[in-house]
């Protein structure tokens, strides 16, 4: 089982995609505390979603402790099981309605970057942590 959650190629170009994937969620994690009423709780109060203050700390708590491990490279496959269900329900959630109201490619312009975090998530649940990860560090040296 460890081998299957540590596991990793010797990729050293995965390090772009965890930078991408785990800056940015990070970042929003962040700013899900900051700007509470139009990033966190008052976003998520404002398309429905119930038990907004609730669900606006705790996806911000997940998308801080996924990010940081995933720039770590650190528990990369796990870390970006989180961030990929975040990402669907982000599409599901607030793209279906641009798609309903405003058409395809409304909705594929404003939904270009929930993809490409939702597909970069999926890389590293796919590759894991790549050369420079911690998870290849320990590995090695037989986590």
């Amino acid at each position: 089982m460890k081998k299957l959650i540590f596991n990793t190629d010797n990729s050293k170009t995965t390090i772009l995609i965890r930078l991408m994937v785990g800056a940015v969620f990070l970042s929003e994690g962040i700013q899900k505390f900051l700007f509470t009423e139009t990033l966190g709780a008052g976003r998520f109060e404002k398309i429905g979603l119930p038990s907004p203050e609730f669900l606006g700390s705790f996806v911000g708590a997940f998308e801080i402790v996924c990010g940081s491990l995933i720039l770590l490279g650190l528990l990369t496959r796990l870390a970006a099981i989180p961030l990929i269900i975040i990402m669907l329900v982000a599409i599901a959630t607030t793209k279906s309605e641009v798609l309903a109201e405003k058409g395809f490619w409304e909705m594929m312009h404003g939904s270009r970057t929930d993809w490409a975090m939702l597909l970069g998530s999926i890389f590293l649940l796919i590759k894991g942590g790549g050369f420079w990860s911690a998870d290849k560090t320990l590995i090695k040296n037989g986590a």
